[in-house]
């Protein structure tokens, strides 16, 4: 395999075009070749004109030192993310130092205090621990863990994210060597679930037992593999320097290896990463054809497996520069798609991840945080001459991109076929938060019956491996509980994201998951007032910040914090999470939102065309024209009812009701109309399938 790569050095390119001018990452000011770190590499000749890595910047010998951020000389003194977090942890104080606190996320933790606590001793601090699950699997055991987990040392709830994963929040400093080690002996890992580094790999969560999905979830364990930190600081903290066994593939070891085309760090503890890791997160998704559930363009790298006529995998599609995060008020930072970068063979994907990677790690800033994300490289290089770069580390020239169908959002939601004579069963978690009576069933279910579970991007969950004849008893209980078929959920929640935001996250402005509920319940009373059918739904997606994490840049109506109970709202995204929205208003207030939605959802209903979607129809007009409805609104005009469904046989009766609704800013036909749907589906449900 490796001796197919080429040769075994590539010389610089002469095109000036490819001179980077400026501090990029690891590199010099003007130039592509790297310096010396000392005991890192051997010597080379000054005439020898070759890539090669180091482990950290080198002063140049005609210029000043090249600007770092502070995270940078942070994880240069870290003894590969050791110091001084070891010496952090052994502390009485509830909290760690400022260095210690960015080196822990490379652990898989934030460190966090309650901001809805203003008590007499100060600031309450705990932290979040964010597991690493590639393709979202989650073995029997390790669900049961997290779970135990939850109730002894977290705040009782369990968190699904919008990368496949767990998180866990409250957590006590004087706990959580217990807890990640408790992780750990349960086939699970927090490394590198945060941090500046490869996160945790998407790949679509249905266990179909097809050549193409058994495929992708396969590559994306070995890209996890590839990229994971090799230093043994993490099992060094956290488990006393246990040895862990673990098998990885031969062919993840040989590409982690190879240094063929300069990409290694050599006599490293971290081959890929060296003492700087990379300037920012990192971030992957390996998908199938058609099947959108990982939000494939919102990645640093793209991967989408391409198969023959016989649905044989040959190869892969690759993009690159994707990312959702941007700065408040600062238009030179922005959300980006991914762009095709090319098509490589099969056998090849672990070396062309490697060195896309590896670029990154070489040219991406390290000056300024804000700017240090892949996309913000390529935007500024342009597609051709990242290829150029990519394609030297790689050592051969990426075909051209194959062909692919319409991308589709699939959530895997209701029962399904696996394809091996077992059903799997994906379950709808409003916001990821698995709590109370939904976790104390989940968890009985899950246990008696031994299932393993998949989580999803799209914050949901799937059982796998049920037996035909446990179809009955399960879909019993658990909708007991809420967590019903798709059929009995509101369309607009099966599609909506949130992020946690306050009170823990330190970078949220205004409120996301505590706040969806409300909003989703207004848009759908909306959705009522202005005509708009039950079975009729958008993707709504809200963040406390304009950080992205829910990924509000691709939905059709996105809300993003802009200040204390204020949004900025984007629109334009597609329910396949294809284009990226745009920014329609600012500032607009929490208790304001409807006289943004009324007249947006009306025109809607009035002037789209034959199944054109909410964010095509928002698109097709064009901002100026929306924003002219916004102004004018003045009301629904007044028209006669539709219908004359008579809910109340008596005035007292419809007074009543009217008192409660008023409480949840409802019309007592809106109440009525919610107590109905709600009544039916639970009776259906426990005559259910």
């Amino acid at each position: 395999m490796a001796s197919s790569i080429g040769a075994a050095s590539v010389a610089i390119p002469k095109d000036p075009k490819l001179q980077i001018q400026g501090y990029h990452g690891l590199r010099s000011s003007g130039s592509l070749h790297l310096g010396k770190a000392a005991n890192a590499l051997p010597a080379a000749s000054a005439a020898s004109s070759v890539i090669s890595a180091v482990s950290t910047p080198v002063k140049p010998e005609t210029s000043t030192e090249p600007k770092r951020s502070k995270v940078e000389i942070f994880k240069e003194h870290s003894n590969f993310l050791r110091y001084p977090l070891n010496e952090e942890l052994e502390t009485e104080a509830p909290n760690i130092n400022e260095a210690a606190t960015q080196l822990i996320k490379f652990h898989g933790s934030y460190q966090q205090a309650d901001r809805d606590y203003r008590g007499p001793g100060g600031k309450a601090y705990s932290f979040m621990l964010r597991t690493k699950n590639p393709c979202g699997k989650v073995p029997n055991n390790l669900y049961l863990a997290m779970d135990d987990l939850a109730d002894e040392f977290g705040t009782g709830s369990l968190r699904l994210t919008t990368r496949q994963t767990f998180q866990l929040h409250g957590i006590l400093k004087k706990n959580l060597k217990t807890v990640l080690s408790t992780i750990i002996h349960n086939m699970g890992s927090t490394l590198g679930a945060c941090g500046d580094l490869n996160r945790n790999v998407l790949a679509p969560a249905a266990p179909f037992m097809r050549k193409d999905y058994l495929f992708a979830q396969e590559t994306a364990d070995n890209i996890a593999a590839l990229l994971t930190p090799q230093s043994g600081a993490y099992y060094d903290l956290w488990v006393d320097g246990e040895k862990i066994m673990s098998a990885e593939p031969p062919e993840v070891v040989r590409a982690r290896n190879d240094n063929s085309h300069g990409t290694n760090f050599t006599n490293s503890p971290e081959p890929i990463y060296g003492t700087q890791f990379l300037p920012r997160k990192f971030k992957i998704a390996v998908a199938v054809p058609t099947d959108n559930s990982v939000d494939i363009l919102t990645n640093d790298i793209g991967v989408v497996v391409v198969s023959d006529s016989d649905g044989e995998p040959q190869g892969f599609n690759i993009y690159v520069g994707g990312g959702m995060g941007r700065t408040i008020r600062n238009e030179s930072t922005f959300p980006r798609l991914g762009e095709p970068l090319g098509y490589v063979p099969k056998e090849d994907i672990l070396y062309a991840v490697k060195a896309i990677v590896v670029t990154q790690r070489d040219n991406g800033r390290r000056d300024d945080r804000k700017y240090s994300r892949m996309k913000y490289l390529i935007s500024e290089w342009g597609i051709e001459k990242f290829r150029s770069v990519v394609e030297q580390y790689y050592g051969k020239k990426f075909e051209p991109f194959r062909e692919l169908p319409e991308w589709e959002f699939k959530s895997y939601l209701g029962w399904h076929e696996q394809g091996n004579g077992a059903l799997f069963c994906g379950l709808h978690v409003d916001n990821g938060r698995i709590k109370g009576a939904m976790k104390k069933t989940l968890r009985e279910v899950i246990e008696k019956y031994n299932l393993n579970v998949r989580l999803t991007p799209n914050q949901n969950i799937i059982l796998c491996d049920i037996r035909r004849a446990w179809k009955r008893p399960i879909t019993t209980a658990l909708a007991q509980v809420g967590l019903l078929h798709p059929r009995y959920v509101d369309p607009l929640n099966l599609t909506a994201m949130a992020c946690p935001a306050l009170p823990l996250c330190p970078l949220a402005i205004t409120e996301a998951e505590r706040g969806i509920p409300d909003i989703l319940k207004r848009v759908r009373a909306v959705f009522d007032k202005v005509g708009l059918k039950y079975n009729e739904s958008i993707v709504i997606r809200i963040t406390g910040c304009p950080n992205g994490c829910a990924r509000p840049y691709m939905a059709e109506l996105g809300l993003v914090g802009d200040g204390p109970n204020s949004y900025q709202i984007w629109l334009g995204g597609l329910p396949n999470q294809t284009t990226l929205a745009r920014a329609f208003m600012n500032k607009v207030k929490i208790h304001d939102l409807e006289k943004v939605f009324e007249p947006l959802f009306f025109n809607w209903r009035r002037k789209r065309l034959q199944g054109e979607s909410f964010g095509n129809f928002t698109n097709r007009l064009g901002f100026e024209k929306l924003q002219e409805m916004v102004e004018k609104w003045d009301g629904l005009p007044q028209s006669p009812s539709r219908y004359n469904l008579k809910l109340f046989a008596d005035k007292e009766t419809y007074e009543a009701v009217d008192e409660l609704a008023k409480l949840e800013n409802k019309s007592a036909h809106q109440l009525a109309m919610e107590v109905i749907r709600n009544y039916v589906a639970a009776q259906q449900n426990g005559k259910g399938e």
